[in-house]
């Protein structure tokens, strides 16, 4: 994330708030804060941050709720701070629309690794990005194809689809109900083994060792992570 962008911070712990806003300032960039949501709602309306920051615990509702309305007003990163610790939650807000979670209590410099990680993400969702590269992995939105060490290939539709959505969302934790529905479609949620047929059919078209993947990562019980190295930001 460049300098003097707008993160909005929606915590009402205001010692956490007012911590984080005091590093974050310090490395550039311009904060707002918000204890509640609707405050929140206030503050995203009128000054559409770059990046929210966001606890799930408010004294007016779930954070979920809110993550829930943003995603249908703008594409924005949204990254949740909280000290739930349960995998229910870290899936439910996935699953809202929320793009990374971290738990409390947690390291500035994670977070901060974090927070350009998941910028950098969303700059690569830019419709004019056409091509998107990790490894040795070329995929061509435009020409509808993907390449390995420059040999194009076969993949059925729904494998394309599939990679093609990994690609979109680099490093990211992609609950299974999620890419079921977001590459087969809604009522598809719970096709799991959908999913690991066409995991396991994926990966032996792009691993060098499909036992041992190197893009596609099992988040145990989650989901899965495509990971792409050049923006990893350990």
């Amino acid at each position: 994330m460049k300098v003097q962008e707008l993160v909005l911070i929606i915590e009402d712990d205001e010692a956490i708030a007012r911590m984080l806003s005091l590093s974050l300032r310090q490395q550039g960039y311009k904060t707002l804060m918000a204890t509640d949501m609707q405050s929140a709602h206030r503050a995203f309306r009128a000054n559409r941050p770059d990046l929210i920051l966001l606890d799930l615990g408010l004294p007016d509702g779930d954070g979920k709720t809110m993550i829930r309305t943003i995603r249908t007003q703008a594409a924005v990163p949204i990254i949740v701070i909280s000290a739930r610790h349960e995998e229910k939650e870290v899936i439910a807000s996935l699953d809202a629309g929320a793009d990374d979670y971290v738990f409390k209590p947690f390291s500035l410099d994670e977070l901060a690794a974090r927070m350009r990680s998941a910028q950098r993400r969303f700059q690569g969702l830019s419709p004019s990005v056409n091509i998107i590269s990790c490894g040795d992995i070329i995929l061509d939105i435009a020409e509808r194809s993907a390449r390995k060490s420059g040999e194009y290939l076969k993949l059925t539709p729904t494998e394309y689809n599939l990679l093609k959505y990994f690609m979109l969302h680099l490093n990211q934790v992609l609950p299974y109900a999620r890419i079921l529905k977001e590459v087969w479609g809604v009522g598809y949620q719970n096709e799991m083994q959908y999913l690991r047929t066409y995991i396991n059919s994926l990966r032996k078209k792009i691993e060098t060792d499909a036992a041992r993947p190197g893009y596609i990562r099992t988040e145990m019980g989650v989901g899965y992570r495509f990971i792409c190295d050049t923006t990893t930001p350990e």
